[in-house]
């Protein structure tokens, strides 16, 4: 019902930044709150970020307080995870997800639509 793709992860350097992209389709993207996860390798998918249906309201976890920021264009149904001040334990395959809640929500139970991932690795 709703198509979720991942963009923008690439390789960068410690102490740099990336932007991720994410775009769902759909006319009822807007009545969805969204969430940004990520998996490292040998590790279980954790949740790094959500954003409420009508993006005022955010919620991150400890992490990446202070260094990722996620915001929401609900006219391009476009979500974004701006990442900054990058360290190599960030490294991991994020993923892009969809709520049909319209609360910001921080468990993977509650999302309903998930992209294919995008790689992002931070060296050293």
């Amino acid at each position: 019902q709703v198509h979720v793709v991942e963009s923008g992860g690439g390789l960068v350097q410690a102490g740099g930044s990336l932007r991720l992209f994410c775009t769902a389709s759909g006319r009822t993207f807007s009545q969805y709150s969204m969430g940004w996860f990520r998996q490292a390798p040998g590790k279980e998918r954790e949740f790094v970020a959500a954003i409420s249906s009508t993006g005022s309201s955010t919620g991150s976890a400890d992490s990446v307080k202070g260094r990722f920021t996620i915001s929401r264009g609900n006219v391009k149904n476009t979500l974004y995870l701006q990442m900054n001040s990058l360290k190599p334990e960030d490294t991991a395959v994020y993923y892009c997800a969809a709520s049909p809640r319209p609360s910001a929500m921080t468990l993977q139970t509650e999302y309903t639509y998930w992209g294919q991932g995008t790689q992002v690795t931070v060296s050293s």
